[in-house]
């Protein structure tokens, strides 16, 4: 008898530190979702939303990323708050994308891009980035000299313009969404000098597009006769900035 007495206390004494383990660990299981319930989480009318950070800093400068400089920096109100915003047009700074030209000697190929920063009480929250967007200003323009670009805001939009001198322009308009700028029209002009042969204009809000074409090939300018011809275009979904990988290589008209 005193023998299985001795048993049983042995087996009370292998399995009471196993009991003391496993309610410590259900303790500690009960406790992780608490923990984690106070990282960027917000109640709204009593369910959990995520929230994403909104990046936000000092200065335009403080967001311009390692191996890149400022190329320009203009300023206009771009999400109808009153207040001054400011785009900036960056530009890499890589010495292996800088050649030597037989006849223009050396030329900067870094490519460019874009930061759009709103203005937020004491600092700048970023609004949209791309940063490979744009060629460099030292492509080459065939027989004539390459498109010039200016980014520019105007009654609260933002456009992307492409000026060839004599051979006409293009024109990207963009407006703030919900968390990005959008392309919402588009339009071209095709000229020989002072003649317009062509003109495209595209509102990807009703989905339309007018083509017109000078019918007049002997006009001189202001003496142009337009063919106007209107197509319904197939898509639905507009095109964000931070999603275009290069605008030489955008074509509206297969939207």
């Amino acid at each position: 008898m005193r023998n299985i007495n001795r048993i049983l206390n042995l087996k009370w004494l292998f399995f009471l530190p196993l009991l003391m383990i496993t309610g410590c660990s259900k303790e500690e299981k009960k406790q992780e979702p608490t923990e984690k319930s106070t990282t960027n989480v917000t109640s709204v009318t009593g369910s959990e939303k995520t929230e994403p950070e909104v990046e936000t800093k000092k200065k335009p400068s403080d967001f311009i990323p390692e191996s890149y400089k400022i190329f320009s920096q203009s300023s206009g109100d771009l999400n109808k708050d009153g207040v001054e915003d400011c785009i900036l047009i960056i530009k890499k700074v890589d010495p292996g994308n800088i050649i030597t030209d037989e006849s223009r000697g050396k030329l900067d190929r870094n490519r460019r891009g874009l930061i759009i920063l709103f203005k937020k009480n004491d600092g700048y929250e970023l609004a949209s980035k791309n940063y490979r967007c744009f060629s460099s200003e030292n492509e080459e323009g065939g027989a004539y000299y390459a498109p010039e670009l200016e980014v520019y805001a105007e009654k609260e939009k933002l456009y992307i313009h492409y000026a060839h001198g004599r051979y006409g322009y293009w024109i990207y308009t963009f407006r703030y969404g919900k968390s990005d700028f959008e392309l919402i029209g588009y339009d071209d002009s095709s000229n020989t000098g002072p003649r317009v042969n062509s003109t495209t204009s595209i509102n990807f809000l009703t989905r339309k597009q007018l083509d017109r074409t000078n019918v007049n090939e002997d006009a001189e300018s202001g003496d142009e006769v337009f063919k106007d011809t209107w197509k319904k275009l197939k898509t639905t979904k507009l095109m964000t900035l931070s999603e275009i990988k290069d605008f030489d290589e955008l074509e509206v008209s297969n939207f």
